[in-house]
């Protein structure tokens, strides 16, 4: 390859690339649950070894982890079919405070507008119409969505249980890609790549955990209904880089809408919101994860935007470690190297266009205030 033009190889990665999105599109429903279950045995593994360290049989090794995380998503679906249940008891008072509000914002119109009272409701009604048939159409497609969400749950188990079992046959096999020269290589690709999903993935489980109780708690005291739903469902959301943090805004600020009628609970729920996300993005969040890997913000949404038209929810979901595993790899390859830098946060301290050494491959200075991409854990 090294023999080939620069033209040739670069056109022969830019095709490489067009064919894994490719593959990603059209595959989705195979790959994405292989992928999670790949990440999800990457997190159970020290329990898998520490079971094994004290004489546990190999398959009650496996069966116990996955158990625990049935377990856990079997937990978090009943809170939600319970807080479900609870807006469902609630749906009367829930449609007056809705009508209520509807009512003050037509009058706050008509001050500010030619637009006749009648004439608004005339328009909302005509909205409101198209809001059923489109919710109509959405229901008809349930059904589908439903079915395809309880076989991508029903594989995980099968596929992580597998991963386990044959872990060592998965890892004879990527070394047998590689001269035994590049071995070194590739067992410190594999011990990072593993540190890095296992770090990354608890340190987000534990971020859930601390969110939902700082945030629930707080809203909870303050009085705000609903408090732990909102707070649950801004934890998760958060999870998505930059755009989840958007849409649990605006879904706890509609939950606070449709059970009060007062400003002040969306006023302090937004206020909330900002405090324990300020708390997690600057002191408690770098505490936790501590990654090896650091990713730009341009990739990181691009990553999340991708991910999701491939693949919805789950795809946001995985962008981050997927990208975090690709860097991994290509920091180590010197063919693909300039991919690393490209998904790397480490911005050269001097311009390329004027200093010829910051053009190479080689590790070059930072600019002050970046951190490494290599940091101690």
């Amino acid at each position: 390859m090294k023999d080939m033009p620069l033209t040739v190889r670069r056109s022969i990665e830019l095709l490489g690339i067009a064919l894994v999105g490719a593959i990603l599109v059209i595959g989705k429903d195979i790959i994405m649950p292989v992928i999670m279950a790949f990440f999800i045995s990457i997190v159970l593994l020290p329990v898998f070894r520490f079971l094994r360290k004290y004489k546990f049989p190999e398959i009650a090794a496996i069966i116990l982890p996955i158990l625990l995380v049935v377990i856990f998503v079997g937990a978090i679906v009943w809170f939600f079919s319970a807080q479900i249940g609870v807006l469902a008891a609630d749906f009367p008072q829930i449609k007056s405070n809705v009508n209520t509000h509807l009512k003050s914002l037509s009058e706050w119109f008509s001050t500010i507008s030619h637009v006749s009272t009648t004439e608004q409701m005339k328009f909302i009604t005509e909205k409101s119409d198209d809001l059923l048939g489109m919710a109509g159409k959405a229901a008809s497609g349930a059904a589908v969505t439903l079915s395809s969400i309880f076989v991508f749950l029903g594989l995980l188990p099968i596929y992580i249980y597998l991963m386990l079992f044959y872990k060592d046959i998965l890892l004879r096999f990527i070394f047998m890609w590689f001269t035994p020269a590049h071995h070194p290589k590739v067992k410190e690709a594999i011990y990072e790549t593993e540190s890095i999903i296992k770090n990354y993935l608890i340190g987000l489980l534990i971020q859930v955990t601390y969110m939902t109780i700082l945030l629930g708690g707080i809203l909870l005291l303050v009085g705000i209904k609903h408090a732990l739903l909102i707070g649950v469902i801004f934890a998760i959301l958060n999870l998505i880089p930059y755009v989840g943090a958007l849409i649990g805004n605006i879904i706890g600020v509609l939950l606070t809408l449709t059970s009060s009628t007062e400003l002040w609970p969306v006023i302090t729920v937004l206020g909330v919101i900002a405090v324990v996300q300020f708390l997690d993005n600057n002191i408690l969040m770098p505490r936790i994860v501590g990654s090896k890997v650091k990713i730009n913000a341009l990739f990181a949404i691009l990553g999340v935007i991708i991910g999701g038209s491939i693949a919805g929810v789950s795809g946001m979901f995985l962008s981050m470690p997927i990208i975090a595993v690709l860097k991994v790899i290509f920091d180590r390859t010197v063919i693909f190297k300039q991919w690393g830098v490209l998904l790397g946060d480490e911005r050269p301290s001097k311009s390329p266009m004027t200093f010829a050494s910051f053009r190479k491959k080689q590790a070059v200075p930072a600019k002050a205030g970046v951190e490494k991409t290599k940091e101690k854990d």
